[in-house]
């Protein structure tokens, strides 16, 4: 559904449709003289909820043997030859 508001009432009442924007959701087409000049709507959420971590780590591709043994291998490397020390205090003058 295509609801307009003129930027004039949007702006009079501007809280309100930026509540409605963010709780329910609505969408407005600003008019100014009669024509569409923009739309006030909802933005994407911006990441993903942690509920939603199950599903995207069973949708991630899987590795076969041969790819998991060069894996753990390259991984055992890396460990071995990684500087072992660790950082001192960045604090510390």
């Amino acid at each position: 559904m295509r609801i307009t508001a003129t930027v004039t009432e949007v702006l009079r009442n501007f809280s309100d449709y930026v509540n409605r924007v963010a709780y329910r959701g609505e969408r407005f087409v600003l008019t100014r003289g009669g024509k569409d000049v923009a739309e006030l709507s909802p933005i994407a959420p911006a990441g993903s909820r942690l509920a939603d971590l199950p599903a995207v780590l069973r949708s991630l591709p899987r590795l076969d043997a041969e790819e998991s043994e060069r894996f753990a291998a390259d991984l055992s490397d890396i460990r071995e030859h990684a500087n072992v020390e660790s950082p001192g205090d960045p604090w510390e003058s």
